[in-house]
């Protein structure tokens, strides 16, 4: 594409150099916590029914309509600054079809995708108004990883639920059913989030910008009273603070929510940002679209497991502190009565701990002639 005097390339996308991802696929971004989560939810007893049951009833003609007549369209007409960059993070991410976009009113910044057919992307005034032009495209940016990752479908049915769950309320066992499926979804919703902040990022190309869009959700449009710094700081604080009672709370706080807290975004979509993945993603090395029906499931199961596991040993929270010292208690409580019952049984001498038969200090995990964990032992 030529760009013309404007600055922007014909056909409506604009003419900064940004990097695009021909093929990619949403797996290039994914958050592990967020594949982890969708299999979760795809496991809850009665999810596959009322699934099923949703996708035929839900009133998305009714969705459409009503944006429609209450709300502004997204076009070259109206919005035309949105229009571009929402063609812009489709370009990048190699969107085949552009998703309608309209702008609602709403003083409370927000943005969504839902639709069950094809994806809608929702704007309310607040937002626009209080993101500038770098902020805004990576919102877009997020919200387009939203339809690319296929998340649209899920958020419909998490929102037509809600909504079922407070007409509901009064019918105990009815409720407690419905609320179940409610909170597996709005956990897996949450952990997409993470996703899609990535994808934002890789639409903006702009790390700052993500990190100044995510402090205006938390403090309004007051930038020149807040710093990136001070504000991940929150997030290292809120991550290591407290005791048990904390840990417990930080659960209860979170579990009403859609969106995981926004210091914790930030410090996520850094973390990733500064990672190894990011880079290669950056070089051209990523997982195409067309690869994704050869994708390996396991794989998928063990990357969000060894996730979730690094999760539990590196996280400062005492929770998860306690979670960690409790595993590794039964791993050696296990291995010294395995010791006690070889040596009743077999006429051996327990080992002590933390050396082998030969009475070398090292790990306690068995090893095969190359020194490498054999097949019982964690890596």
């Amino acid at each position: 594409m030529t760009e013309n005097h404007d600055g922007k390339q014909q056909g409506g996308v604009p003419g900064r150099q940004r990097k695009r991802f021909p093929g990619i696929s949403s797996r290039a971004y994914e958050h592990p916590a967020d594949r982890s989560a969708l299999v979760a939810l795809r496991k809850l007893t009665g999810f596959d029914t009322v699934f099923k049951a949703l996708s035929g009833l839900l009133p998305e003609r009714s969705l459409r309509l009503l944006y429609l007549s209450d709300s502004v369209r997204v076009s070259d007409a109206q919005f035309s600054h949105l229009n571009d960059m929402l063609r812009d993070a489709c370009y990048i991410l190699d969107l085949d079809r552009v998703p309608p976009m309209y702008v609602t009113q709403n003083p409370v910044p927000n943005a969504m995708c839902v639709g069950l057919d094809e994806p809608v992307i929702v704007l309310t005034t607040g937002l626009v108004e209080l993101l500038d032009e770098e902020e805004m495209r990576a919102v877009i940016g997020h919200e387009v990883g939203h339809a690319l990752s296929g998340h649209a479908v899920y958020r419909t049915v998490l929102l037509f639920l809600t909504n079922v769950a407070l007409k509901v309320a009064w019918i105990p066992l009815g409720n407690v059913a419905v609320m179940a499926i409610v909170t597996a979804l709005r956990e897996w919703f949450r952990k997409s989030e993470l996703s899609a902040d990535r994808a934002g990022l890789l639409v903006g190309q702009d790390l700052r910008a993500s990190m100044r869009g995510l402090m205006k959700l938390a403090g309004g449009n007051h930038l020149h009273e807040m710093n990136v710094d001070a504000f991940l700081a929150q997030a290292d604080e809120y991550e290591k603070a407290g005791d048990l009672r904390d840990s417990v709370l930080k659960i209860l706080n979170v579990l009403p929510r859609s969106h995981p807290f926004t210091t914790v975004r930030a410090a996520e979509l850094k973390r990733w940002s500064e990672s190894r993945d990011h880079q290669r993603l950056m070089d051209g090395h990523y997982p195409k679209r067309s690869e994704d029906k050869d994708a390996s499931v396991s794989d998928s199961f063990r990357e969000s497991a060894g996730h979730y596991a690094q999760t539990v040993r590196d996280s400062r929270d005492p929770l998860f502190k306690l979670v960690g010292d409790i595993a590794g208690g039964a791993g050696d409580l296990a291995g010294d009565l395995g010791g006690r019952l070889r040596t009743v049984f077999g006429g051996g001498a327990p080992k002590e701990p933390g050396k082998d038969t030969g009475g070398n200090t090292g790990s306690s995990s068995e090893k095969d002639a190359d020194g490498k964990p054999g097949e019982g032992s964690e890596a």
